[in-house]
C-alpha cells in the first residue's frame, strides 16, 4: 500500500483527503499545531506527525520517517489580511516551505508532489498571499523534470467551512454579537465548492500525475455574490447582516484562469467534470475563449447556497 504524506494535513482539507483515501493508501497527516494534530488523529484514525514545512530539517525528518510515495502539500499561511500586515510568515510557509517540500521530495525520490494553490494566485495578483501562492505554482512546475519526482499544482476557489473561511467566522460573529454579521465585502463575488469537491480535485491531479506534471489543474466552479449568500444565511439561520470596513488585499472578483494565462490553457474532462490545465510555457492549440472569473461564472442558486452553508458532517 502506498504512503501519502499530507503537509498541513491536520486541517480541514487534510481530514477530508484522509476520509477519501481511507483503505486505499496509508495516509500520514502532518502539521505544526500539536493540539490540532491530536484532534485529527482521533477524527481520522490516521498516523499524525509534527511538521513545520518552513524548517528544512523538519521536512527532511518527516520524509525520512514516513518514506512517502507522494506528498500533498496543503500547509499554508492563508489569511489575506494577516499576510499584508505580517508578510514574513506567509513567505516563510508558502514560498520557503514549498521550496523545502520540493527539495526534500526530489532528494528522496518521492514519486509525486501536488501543491494546493488558490484563485488568488491568478494574474493580476492583488495581495501578498496570492503572490506567494503564484510563486509556489511557478516553483513546483518549474522544478518538474529535474528529477524523478513529478510536481503539479491544483488551484482552488473558496472551500466552504474551511478553517478561517467566512462561514465559521459568521457563526462566531452571530454568537458573539446577538445575531449580527459584519461583512467586509457584500458586493464581492467568489468561487465556492465543497471540501469533498476540493479533495476530489486534488486526488484527480495525483491520480493523473503522468499527464499533469509541470502544470496547474483547476475545474469549473460556480460563484456567488457574498450578499446573496448572506441573504440565504439569514433566511435559514436568522439574525441580520451589515457591511463593515474592508480588509487590505481583497479584490472585487477572483479569477480561476487569468487573461494572460488563456493562451497556455486547455480544457479537459475528468469523470464528467470540466477541468482546465495551465501550462505556463506551452501554448494551447485550443485555449478557452475567455478568462474564467467569478464575474462571468455560472451563479450558485439559492438551494445550492443553502447546501453549502450547512456545516459538513465529518465521518
Amino acid at each position: 500500500m502506498r504512503t501519502i504524506l499530507i503537509t498541513g494535513g491536520t486541517g480541514f482539507l487534510g481530514r477530508a483527503l484522509a476520509r477519501q483515501l481511507r483503505g486505499k493508501a496509508r495516509v500520514v497527516l502532518a502539521g505544526r499545531n500539536n493540539e490540532q494534530n491530536r484532534t485529527a488523529a482521533l477524527a481520522t484514525g490516521c498516523d499524525v506527525i509534527p511538521l513545520d514545512v518552513a524548517n528544512l530539517a523538519s521536512m527532511r525528518d518527516a520524509v525520512v520517517e514516513t518514506r512517502p510515495h507522494a506528498i500533498i502539500h496543503a500547509a499554508a499561511s492563508k489569511f489575506v489580511d494577516l499576510a499584508e500586515k505580517h508578510p514574513h510568515e506567509c513567505i516563510d510557509v508558502n514560498v520557503v516551505g514549498s521550496q523545502n517540500v520540493a527539495r526534500v521530495a526530489m532528494e528522496h525520490d518521492v514519486g509525486a508532489v501536488v501543491g494546493i494553490s488558490t484563485d488568488k494566485a491568478t494574474p493580476p495578483v492583488r495581495n501578498t498571499y496570492g503572490l506567494t501562492k503564484a510563486l509556489m505554482e511557478r516553483l513546483l512546475c518549474s522544478l518538474d523534470g529535474k528529477s524523478a519526482t513529478r510536481l503539479t499544482c491544483v488551484r482552488f476557489g473558496n472551500i466552504a467551512w474551511s478553517t478561517g473561511s467566512v462561514f465559521p467566522i459568521w457563526t462566531k460573529m452571530q454568537a458573539d454579537n446577538n445575531g449580527l454579521i459584519g461583512s467586509t465585502g457584500p458586493d464581492m463575488r467568489r468561487f465556492f465548492f465543497s471540501v469533498d469537491e476540493a479533495a476530489r480535485l486534488t486526488l484527480t491531479a495525483l491520480d493523473r500525475i503522468e499527464e499533469l506534471h509541470g502544470q496547474v489543474l483547476s475545474r469549473v466552479m460556480k460563484a456567488a455574490q457574498m450578499r446573496e449568500i448572506l441573504d440565504v444565511w439569514v433566511a435559514k439561520k436568522g439574525g441580520r447582516w451589515e457591511p463593515i470596513a474592508g480588509r487590505p488585499g481583497d479584490r472585487l472578483d477572483e479569477d480561476l484562469i487569468g487573461d494572460t494565462e488563456l493562451p497556455y490553457t486547455r480544457e479537459v474532462s475528468y469523470d464528467g467534470v470540466r477541468h482546465f490545465v495551465v501550462s505556463f510555457n506551452t501554448r494551447s492549440p485550443s485555449p478557452p475563449a475567455q478568462m474564467l472569473s467569478s464575474a462571468n461564472a455560472q451563479r450558485l442558486g439559492d438551494d445550492e447556497i443553502a447546501a453549502l452553508i450547512e456545516p459538513p458532517k465529518e465521518q
